[in-house]
């Protein structure tokens, strides 16, 4: 019995570690992200920065691009985004790490994360034709 008992104890202590790689719930993406910028990185490169606006609404840019506005919905365990240059959706996963918010590109499992290593309350520096828009 106590070794049972040794074991159950020992799951317990490691259950958070694993709850931690969890992806995130729609409900906890949206608090996680709204009214903020991320500003994400790829195997440390800047990779682009996204600002979730209300009501689901983004706006994207690679790094060095324009903007693009879209809208992201949750499908299962994933967070999938539309943008008006990209009908077809982009779906992640997302977690939060010690790093920061991390995404998975769906289905791409031997390619690194894409992390958020920093954010910001201010709204995107847009370049491109909708400039101040």
């Amino acid at each position: 019995m106590r070794p049972i008992l040794n074991l159950l104890a020992a799951l317990a202590l490691v259950s958070p570690l694993f709850a931690a790689d969890a992806p995130l719930t729609a409900d906890a993406f949206d608090a996680a992200t709204v009214g903020k910028t991320f500003f994400y990185q790829r195997g440390g490169i800047s990779y682009g920065a996204e600002q979730y606006l209300p009501d689901h609404k983004v706006v994207w840019a690679f790094t060095g691009d324009d903007c693009k506005k879209g809208y992201w919905y949750s499908r299962g365990t994933l967070i999938c985004f539309i943008y008006e240059d990209k009908l077809d959706p982009q779906c992640w996963a997302f977690t939060q790490t010690a790093d920061g918010l991390s995404a998975q590109f769906d289905g791409d499992t031997a390619d690194q994360p894409i992390v958020a290593l920093r954010s910001s309350p201010e709204p995107m520096a847009c370049m491109g034709p909708d400039v101040g828009a």
